[in-house]
């Protein structure tokens, strides 16, 4: 082989070699990967076990009933959807009850009309901005990012707010770890008189 030839082939292999390292270098920024791999596995667990997506996945229904939309986990109420309107005196500081819509992802009571937050990491409609110390706060303090409005019921933040720092940690790392869903949930309703 001549030496333009030699010359060629390596210039071949190492431009192949640039472009397989650059390649790689990029999946693995994308995939979380040892301690922080866990972090994500812990959270999800977490996440199905304390039943997060009852409320904060939109349903699909299927022959065995409502099942969380694969394609929307976490995305709280849908923007879109329109509730039916609630009849005066059913539900306020001094009546007792509470409904839900078929996905459950809104809730009327006593406190008014609260939806799903989306708690995927859309940095302007969900948990892209958050971080892993005001999510914790939050759960911990019941305040929207521990500093802002109440969070409402159905949420369950007294006794998420028990988990250890540390599985707190796994959840918002799961959380964020989940692909970013554009979806501007509704502000609260306070209940009607207020």
């Amino acid at each position: 082989m001549s030496t333009k030839g030699i010359k060629l082939m390596i210039v071949a292999l190492f431009g192949t070699l640039t472009v397989y390292l650059i390649a790689t270098a990029q999946t693995q920024e994308k995939s979380p990967t040892g301690k922080q791999a866990q972090m994500v596995e812990r959270g999800r667990y977490l996440v199905n076990l304390g039943g997060c997506n009852d409320c904060h996945s939109p349903k699909v229904f299927t022959a065995k009933g409502p099942e969380p939309d694969p394609k929307r986990l976490l995305s709280g109420h849908p923007a879109d959807e329109k509730l039916p309107a609630v009849p005066d005196g059913l539900f306020g500081p001094t009546a007792w009850g509470g409904l839900c819509n078929n996905g459950m992802t809104a809730w009327v009571g006593p406190w008014g009309i609260s939806f799903a937050s989306n708690l995927t990491p859309d940095n302007v409609t969900g948990s892209g901005a958050w971080t892993e110390a005001a999510f914790i706060k939050a759960m911990r303090t019941g305040k929207h990012l521990g500093a802002g409005r109440d969070i409402l019921p159905p949420m369950p933040w007294p006794f998420i707010g028990q988990l250890t720092d540390e599985d707190l940690g796994a959840i918002f790392a799961y959380i964020e770890s989940l692909p970013p869903i554009d979806n501007m949930v509704p502000q609260p309703v306070p209940p009607s008189g207020k």
